[in-house]
C-alpha cells in the first residue's frame, strides 16, 4: 500500500511537472515569435510604409511647387506690380522647392534605417537601389531646375512674357520627368512593402502552427495521466459520492470506509469529519429552531459566543404598528381577525426582509425588527430601514383594498394605516429567556425610542417618524422633514425628531414647498414668534392639505394662547403631555 501511495503522489507529480515543462516551452516559443513577428509589424509600420508615404508626398510637393511658381509669376505680372505680394510669394515657393527634398531626405532615411537592421529579413539590394535611385532623382531634378529658376526670375522682372512663358513649358517637363521617376521608385517601394507584409504573416502561421502542435503535445499528455491514475481512484470517489448523496439526503449517520491511505483515504478520512461537524451543526440549528429569522439561526451557528456572552452594537430598531386595529378588531369574527392579521404581517413583513432587516418578533399588530451587525454594514443600515419603511407604507394602499376581501365584507367598520418609529443607537444583543424557550434580541434606549416614535405618529398624523442619530446616518439618501424636537420617557434631553417623506429626488413641488414653509413656521415656533410661526403652518396646509404637523403645531399655538408656555420653555414638546 506504501508503495501505490508514493507511485499515485510520483505520477502526479511527474505528470504535472512534465504540463509545467510544456507550458514553459509553449509560453517560450509564443514570446520567441511573437517577438519577431512584433518587430516586423514594427518596421511594416514605422519604416515601409511611413517611407512609402514620403514619396507619395513627394510627387504632391513637386505639384505645390509648381502651383506656387505659377502664383509668383501671375503676382508679379499684375499692373500695377505688388512687390510685397510678389515678395511672399516667392517665400511661398522657397518652402514648397525645400519639402520635395525634405520628403526624399525623409524616406531616404527610413529605408537606410532597414537596411541597417540585422533583425529583419528585408532585401536590402533592392532597399540600396531604391535608396539612390531616390537620390539621383533629387540631384537630377535640382540641377536642371536651378538654371531654369534663375532665367524665369529674370524673364519675370524684365516682363518677357513670351520667353517666361516657354521657360514655365520646360520646367513642366521636368517636373513630369520626376514625377515618372518617383512614381517607378514608388512601384518598387511598394513590392518591398509587400514582401514586408508576407514575411509578416508567414511567421504568424509558424507561431499557430507551433503552438497548436504543443497544444495537442500537451492534449495527449493529460490524457495519458487520466487513464493512469483514474482506476487507482475510481472506486474510493464512488464511496465518496454514495457518502455525499447520503449528506444531501440529510442523513449525517453513514460515514464511508477508509479503504486506502493515499490521498484519497486523505480525503475519505476529512469528509466523515465534515461529517461529523454536520451533525454538530445540525444540533446547534436544532437548538437555535426556535428563533425567527433564519438569519439569527445562521448568525449564532457561526459565531455562537455572541448568544452566550451578549455584545453591544449600533443598531437600527423600527417598531410598526397598525392604527384601527382595536375598532377593526370589534367587529371581525376571531377566525376573520386570524386571516387578516396573517396577511397584514405577510405584506409588511415582505420589505423587511427585502431590505435585508431581522424580525424580531411580532406582538400583537405591531412588528419590532432591527438591522445591525453582523448581519449588514453599520454604515448601510440606517438607508436599508428607511427604504424598508418607505415600502411598507407604499403597501398601504393595496392592504386597504384587500382586506374587506379577505374579510368578505363591502368595507371595513374602520380605515386601518401605518404608524412606523425608527431610531438608531448602542444597543445589547443576545439570548434573553428561559432553559425552555430563549430569544435572540436586542434591549436598550434605542429600542425604547424607536416604540415612542412609532406611538408619537399618532400626536402628529405621520406615518415615518426616525431619530436624529438615523437621519444623520441617512443624510441625503432619502428625503427628510424635521418635526419637532421631542422628550420621550426614560430620556432626560429632548431631541429632534425626523418624518421620512419619501426617496430621494421623489419628492413633488407641493412636497418640497411643504418641507420649506414647514421648516419655517418650525423656526418662528421654536423662537416664540407664534403669528409668524401660524402663518407659515397655514401656508404649509395651503400647499399640502390636511399636513399632521402643520396642524398638530397650530393646535400648540392655539393652546398656548390659552395657556401660554412656560418662561423657561425649550420649544420641546414632551410626549407624556399628548
Amino acid at each position: 500500500m506504501p508503495i501505490f501511495n508514493q507511485s499515485i503522489r510520483r505520477k502526479i507529480v511527474g505528470i504535472a511537472l512534465g504540463l509545467i515543462v510544456l507550458m514553459l516551452v509553449t509560453s517560450i516559443l509564443s514570446m520567441v515569435m511573437s517577438s519577431k513577428v512584433g518587430v516586423l509589424l514594427d518596421e511594416l509600420t514605422n519604416r515601409y510604409i511611413p517611407a512609402y508615404g514620403h514619396l507619395a508626398r513627394a510627387n504632391i510637393r513637386s505639384l505645390e511647387r509648381a502651383l506656387a511658381l505659377r502664383r509668383m509669376v501671375m503676382t508679379k505680372m499684375q499692373s500695377p506690380s505688388d512687390e510685397e505680394a510678389y515678395a511672399a510669394r516667392v517665400r511661398e515657393f522657397e518652402q514648397t522647392d525645400r519639402r520635395i527634398e525634405e520628403e526624399a531626405e525623409s524616406a531616404r532615411t527610413l529605408i537606410n534605417a532597414i537596411i541597417n537592421d540585422p533583425r529583419t529579413p528585408s532585401d536590402n539590394a533592392a532597399l540600396a537601389r531604391i535608396e539612390l535611385r531616390i537620390e539621383t532623382a533629387v540631384t537630377e531634378l535640382r540641377r536642371d531646375l536651378t538654371e531654369d529658376h534663375a532665367k524665369l526670375v529674370k524673364q519675370v522682372d524684365a516682363r518677357q512674357m513670351t520667353e517666361a512663358r516657354g521657360t514655365l513649358e520646360h520646367i513642366d517637363v521636368l517636373r513630369d520627368q520626376f514625377n515618372q521617376k518617383i512614381d517607378a521608385i514608388r512601384a518598387d517601394m511598394l513590392a518591398q512593402v509587400f514582401f514586408s507584409t508576407s514575411q509578416v504573416i508567414s511567421h504568424q502561421h509558424q507561431a499557430i502552427i507551433v503552438s497548436g502542435i504543443v497544444t495537442l503535445l500537451a492534449a495527449i499528455v493529460g490524457f495519458a495521466f487520466a487513464l493512469l491514475v483514474s482506476g487507482g481512484i475510481t472506486r474510493p470517489v464512488r464511496l465518496l459520492l454514495a457518502g455525499t448523496r447520503e449528506v444531501e439526503a440529510g442523513r449525517f449517520d453513514k460515514p464511508i470506509t477508509v479503504s486506502t491511505q493515499d490521498e484519497i483515504g486523505e480525503l475519505a478520512a476529512a469528509f466523515n469529519r465534515m461529517i461529523e461537524q454536520l451533525r454538530h451543526n445540525e444540533r446547534i440549528r436544532e437548538t437555535f429552531g426556535r428563533y425567527i429569522d433564519p438569519k439569527v439561526v445562521q448568525g449564532l451557528i457561526d459565531r455562537p459566543e455572541v448568544a452566550i456572552d451578549g455584545q453591544r452594537r449600533v443598531m437600527t430598531i423600527m417598531f410598526c404598528d397598525m392604527s384601527g386595529f382595536t375598532s377593526m378588531s370589534e367587529g371581525v369574527t376571531p377566525r376573520g381577525l386570524v386571516k387578516v392579521m396573517n396577511h397584514y404581517f405577510t405584506v409588511m413583513s415582505g420589505p423587511i426582509r427585502s431590505n435585508r432587516g431581522i424580525i424580531d418578533k411580532y406582538i400583537g399588530d405591531a412588528i419590532m425588527c432591527y438591522w445591525g451587525p453582523p448581519f449588514i454594514e453599520e454604515d448601510e443600515q440606517a438607508m436599508l430601514a428607511g427604504l424598508a419603511a418607505i415600502e411598507m407604507a407604499d403597501q398601504v394602499p393595496a392592504l386597504q383594498k384587500q382586506l374587506p376581501d379577505l374579510l368578505g365584507i363591502r368595507a371595513m367598520p374602520a380605515l386601518c394605516d401605518l404608524r412606523i418609529g425608527i431610531a438608531t443607537g448602542e444597543v445589547l444583543t443576545g439570548s434573553i429567556g428561559s432553559e425552555l424557550m430563549m430569544s435572540f434580541t436586542v434591549m436598550g434606549d434605542a429600542v425604547n425610542l424607536a416604540s415612542r416614535l412609532e406611538a408619537a405618529n399618532k400626536a402628529y398624523g405621520t406615518r415615518i417618524l426616525i431619530s436624529q442619530a438615523t437621519a444623520d446616518a441617512i443624510g441625503s439618501h432619502l428625503e427628510l422633514r424635521e418635526i419637532d424636537r421631542l422628550a420621550v420617557a426614560g430620556q432626560r434631553a429632548p431631541q429632534a425628531v425626523f418624518e421620512v417623506m419619501g426617496r430621494a429626488g421623489a419628492l413633488t413641488d407641493a412636497q418640497a414647498r411643504l418641507r420649506t414653509l414647514y421648516a419655517e413656521g418650525l423656526d418662528a415656533y421654536r423662537a416664540g414668534h407664534f403669528d409668524d410661526a401660524r402663518a407659515a403652518f397655514n401656508a404649509a396646509l395651503e400647499a399640502v392639505p390636511g399636513d399632521g404637523p402643520s396642524r398638530t403645531l397650530l393646535g400648540r399655538i392655539a393652546q398656548f394662547e390659552v395657556n401660554p408656555p412656560d418662561e423657561g420653555w425649550d420649544g420641546a414638546w414632551r410626549l407624556e403631555q399628548k
